[in-house]
């Protein structure tokens, strides 16, 4: 994988997708203090942020002690992800991920996994690991592109007043859709990956 940092920058800004996870962010908030809301979206970014930033540093020590592979991360988060899109899809009265007690998220879902996920760990991890002399731009590529997914991501509040309740949950059902699609071909990768592994084709 021989990216330019404009091209990393690219890469991490559309895997971490934050145009699909507006709506997501949006629902998730509704209960949310409107004055609260900015400071809620920013920590959240934030802790994700530190979150890609460990990842990028230790990710590589950390599933090496916990003897896990690519393949690993890829399975798994193609089944939370596929759980999450059906959650989507089909609106339950506690919300997509559940309700806190005070109806304020707190890490769990916006910062990990919706903003920190599988898949944006994944490909922080195969950055680092294809060109380790190069951490220093990809410290960069990581700041550039989380500090857009914010600005994004912080102006889902005007994208819900432009297109109202229903047109917010007709987008997160059309999100839900594609993340099925999405945790599908994460769950036939890594699931193809392992079976060539064991020398099957």
């Amino acid at each position: 994988m021989d990216l330019s940092l404009i091209s990393a920058i690219l890469l991490l800004f559309f895997v971490i997708d934050p145009i699909g996870n507006v709506p997501v962010f949006v629902a998730t908030l509704e209960k949310v203090d409107p004055a609260k809301r900015a400071r809620v979206v920013a920590r959240e970014c934030a802790i994700a942020y530190a979150a890609l930033m460990a990842f990028l540093f230790g990710g590589q020590s950390f599933m090496g002690i916990l003897r896990l592979t690519d393949d690993a991360l890829g399975i798994a988060g193609g089944v939370i992800l596929f759980i999450i899109a059906l959650r989507m899809i089909f609106r339950r009265p506690d919300g997509i991920f559940g309700e806190s007690s005070d109806g304020e998220p707190f890490i769990f879902p916006l910062a990990i996994p919706l903003f920190a996920g599988p898949s944006a760990l994944a490909t922080v991890l195969l950055l680092v690991s294809h060109a380790p002399d190069r951490t220093g731009e990809w410290v960069i590529a990581i700041t550039v592109a989380s500090a857009l997914s914010t600005l994004v991501l912080s102006l889902g509040g005007r994208l819900s007043t432009i297109l109202g309740k229903r047109g917010i949950h007709a987008l997160e059902t059309l999100v839900g859709l594609l993340l099925t699609a999405v945790a599908v071909q994460m769950l036939l990768d890594g699931i193809r990956n392992y079976i060539e592994t064991l020398g099957f084709k």
